[in-house]
């Protein structure tokens, strides 16, 4: 994989008077569209390094003090959705979101959600690690009442926050390496925020309900791709074969079963829109090797076969 050069973008010889300006102009295009405010103007100063690794975004960011306001206006006028993970690195700061306030010393992890309206406020300069992770990576809902809670960095939040950071050194020096380490880093910012959420109770049952989450989603997404296998899904789940077992015979089912199943609802689906479309058609666009394996699948599921469910399905 080749390495991206990080992006460097300052104030550094811009003219005092449109320095702040041109940083409002900044932070709305490298995060979300933002409304800002200095606490003094007349001598602001900031910058941003930016690096990216396949779906996330790393910033550091560097800055005199300012307050940055998060509104419905433009909420509304930008639909981005992200999920933002703020690691204090010098100074103090807060974040305000869903009238929950957060306090930002350093080595503090923090969460805040693009979609909802949120105030950051920094009195003094301070330096930060900004993470944006694509909501769509993480499971629906999982926000809940995790954003503007403080994770300290003693603790597992502090595991998380120093998995991000170091990342975030490898992927300047070696980004193949780091890339494969993404999984990982998505699963446990997906367990961090719901440490935030239960207010610091991560038990071991919610951490094998989310990694079975995490595999569901990822099999219903890909079930119907004939090269999916244990090892992919664990890889792409960023948990071992064996956890994945584990965490699937926790909840009843097997790895085979679990991906019979959302291909025969692939399958399902093909019969009823498609009537006409043929059997040996519809395996492989399910997933299914043949007609036979098919058929197999489909019975164990449903206890009838498919050409019987199309017919009394047939529109």
């Amino acid at each position: 994989m080749a390495l991206e050069p990080t992006t460097v973008m300052t104030t550094d010889g811009v003219p005092p008077e449109d320095a702040f300006g041109y940083w409002s102009d900044l932070i709305c295009a490298e995060f979300v569209q933002l409304e800002a405010r200095a606490l003094d103007t007349r001598r602001f100063a900031g910058s941003i390094e930016h690096d990216s690794l396949d779906d996330l975004c790393f910033s550091v960011v560097s800055s005199r003090g300012q307050r940055v306001d998060r509104t419905r206006r433009l909420i509304a006028a930008s639909r981005e959705e992200v999920v933002l993970v703020s690691i204090q690195l010098a100074g103090t700061g807060s974040v305000r979101q869903a009238g929950r306030l957060a306090r930002q010393s350093v080595g503090t992890m923090t969460f805040y959600d693009s979609t909802v309206p949120y105030t950051l406020e920094f009195d003094a300069p301070f330096r930060q690690l900004i993470v944006q992770v694509p909501r769509a990576m993480l499971p629906v809902g999982v926000l809940g009442g995790a954003t503007a809670v403080g994770l300290a960095p003693h603790g597992p939040g502090g595991v998380v926050a120093d998995f991000l950071l170091g990342l975030h050194r490898l992927r300047r020096t070696h980004p193949a390496a780091a890339a494969v380490l993404v999984p990982h880093a998505v699963g446990l910012v997906d367990g961090a925020l719901r440490l935030a959420e239960g207010s610091g109770s991560w038990s071991a049952a919610a951490g094998s309900a989310h990694l079975r989450e995490r595999v569901h989603r990822f099999v219903a997404a890909h079930a119907r791709e004939a090269d999916l296998d244990v090892n992919r899904v664990a890889t792409a789940c960023g948990i071992s074969r064996r956890t994945l077992f584990r965490v699937l015979a926790e909840g009843g089912e097997g790895f085979t079963e679990l991906v019979r199943r959302h291909r025969v609802r692939r399958a399902k689906e093909l019969l009823r829109a498609h009537p006409g479309r043929l059997l040996s058609t519809v395996a492989h666009e399910s997933g299914f090797g043949g007609e036979a394996q098919l058929h197999r699948a489909f019975r164990a599921v449903t206890g009838t076969t498919p050409g019987a469910y199309r017919g009394t399905n047939r529109q």
